[in-house]
């Protein structure tokens, strides 16, 4: 089965340069731009490919991962959302990062639910006990 690459080597160029259609111009529509003879001579200017100069990059300090899992940890199970805030804002005093208000988010809330499930608990025992011995109290 020959074919037209048989006797061709690996370092042979191809027999023909593909042939590729001229591209338009384009640019600015007549009546744009400087008028004829003003803007800078041709061969000056930025060269191209380069944008304005950027601005130095911003410091941003990290936000304490201790100070978010204070917070999402006092919707899921509130006690270790109010003992991991307290441990994340003393963190954030020594090492000066953010994440100051997230970890107060997280005392604030994990002491509310926290109250909120002693009371319920509370409540239910009560409620067990004067059940059990059909009065509370002597």
């Amino acid at each position: 089965m020959p074919s037209s690459d048989d006797n061709l080597y690996r370092g042979d160029p191809p027999s023909a340069p593909p042939q590729y259609a001229p591209q338009p111009a384009y640019g600015p529509p007549p009546g744009y731009g400087p008028p004829p003879g003003y803007g800078p001579p041709p061969g000056y200017g930025p060269p191209p490919g380069y944008g304005p100069p950027g601005y130095p990059p911003v410091y941003v300090r990290p936000t304490n991962t201790m100070a978010i899992l204070s917070l999402v940890m006092a919707f899921v199970f509130a006690p270790a959302g109010l003992v991991l805030g307290i441990v994340a804002r003393k963190q954030i005093r020594r090492t000066g990062e953010d994440g100051d208000g997230l970890a107060l988010a997280g005392i604030i809330v994990g002491g509310i639910i926290t109250g909120i499930y002693v009371l319920l608990i509370l409540f239910w025992i009560i409620a067990f006990a004067s059940l059990t011995n059909g009065s509370f109290g002597p």
